[in-house]
């Protein structure tokens, strides 16, 4: 489904306003306004050790990446209205008149497996002392906006302090000393600025430094990489001595992530952090991929699309790039395979209920389908 998007096209118009906001100026609260900055967190603290993985019983070495969405009146888990205050402009679709909430009470079901309902207090119980960061761009900041709302909904009671600056946004539920943080990265290599202008440096991760610091990452990239023209946040690539002035963008793609994969190798700790990758998050403005070839975005969707209808692989050159990379990392990372299930949610996108107006079918309202990631996240952190 993703193929043919690769480049993303004419497409670019309808979401950029929405991610150049997100992703270029810095992290905001849900009412737009600069949080207070407490400081960048510095230093190492003491890690807890993660258990040692125990053979897997069947029940959780089911492919839960492999199932349907089903209708269940008791969803969804929370209400950002009174539950979770803190929904960026972008992502609160009904507080910008979405009419239509089914959107809300589908559920994952794997096909071999049950999914747990996510468990607040249990997840902060298990992850008592430990700092989860989320890496990536705004779709790892959809992401981590789900993961705060249910901990949020789940212990409404609970002492919470917040931080901020232009690169990472910190929850911490302090009665369980548990830190949930998004870093702002859009390509996971360094750009630095240059006498010749922005240099995308493809061999370089000097943000790594604070990152192993952290008992659980979950890392994302791919959704800049193909922009171009004024958006485009680079002026040259650099690998080695070698400066281009452009490259191919999955080459450039591919080279990026192998120096990621390079530093999960030399830096990380798997004793004591966790690590995954998250999947390539699909778009939909493109109605041939659900029969419906009039359509163009996702305006008019309220429904999920049947599997047994509009099969999905969950395939493309971006996710081929992601799974040979992680296969070649000797270090555990665990992929959160999110793509094929989202593909079937052309109904869950924010479309044109959101503080800007515009049409944006790539990222997803809160509550919603990124609630499900974090579920499969819940549960492979419990197992």
């Amino acid at each position: 489904m993703l193929k043919g998007r690769e480049g993303f096209g004419v497409v670019i118009i309808f979401f950029f306003i929405g991610i150049l906001i997100c992703d270029v100026h810095g992290f905001r609260d849900g009412g737009g306004s600069v949080l207070e900055n407490r400081g960048i967190i510095t230093g190492r603290k003491q890690k807890q050790q993660f258990p040692k993985q125990q053979p897997q019983k069947a029940e959780t070495m089911c492919n839960v990446y492999e199932g349907s969405w089903v209708y269940d009146s008791s969803y969804p888990m929370y209400d950002t209205a009174t539950s979770c205050p803190f929904v960026r402009k972008e992502f609160d679709c009904l507080k910008y008149g979405r009419p239509n909430r089914d959107y809300l009470r589908y559920r994952w079901q794997p096909s071999g497996c049950t999914l747990p309902r996510f468990n607040a207090e249990d997840f902060l119980k298990r992850m008592q002392g430990k700092r989860i960061m989320y890496i990536g761009d705004s779709l790892s900041l959809n992401n981590w906006q789900s993961l705060v709302c249910l901990l949020y909904a789940g212990v409404p009671n609970s002492n919470i302090t917040r931080e901020s600056n232009t690169s990472m946004s910190t929850f911490t539920f302090q009665d369980y000393r548990v830190s949930v943080i998004i870093f702002h990265s859009l390509y996971l290599v360094d750009i630095e600025q240059e006498s010749i202008g922005r240099v995308m440096k493809l061999d370089s991760i000097k943000d790594g430094a604070l990152w192993k610091t952290m008992d659980v990452l979950i890392f994302n990239t791919w959704l800049w990489w193909s922009v171009k023209g004024p958006s485009q946040q680079w002026d040259y690539t650099q690998e080695g001595e070698k400066v281009y002035k452009d490259m191919d963008r999955m080459e450039a793609f591919h080279k990026g992530m192998k120096t990621w994969a390079k530093w999960v190798d030399a830096e990380v700790d798997p004793t004591s952090t966790r690590v995954f990758f998250q999947g390539i998050s699909p778009s939909h403005y493109n109605g041939t991929e659900w029969n419906e070839p009039g359509a163009t975005n996702c305006a008019r969707e309220t429904e999920p699309i049947s599997r047994s209808t509009t099969p999905m692989s969950g395939s493309s050159p971006s996710m081929n790039v992601v799974k040979e990379v992680l296969s070649s990392i000797k270090k555990p990372v665990s992929l959160l395979d999110i793509t094929a299930m989202s593909q079937l949610r052309k109904d869950a996108h924010p479309s044109s209920y959101n503080a800007f107006q515009g049409m944006d079918c790539t990222h997803w309202c809160i509550a919603g389908l990124p609630d499900a990631w974090n579920q499969i996240l819940y549960r492979e952190l419990a197992a």
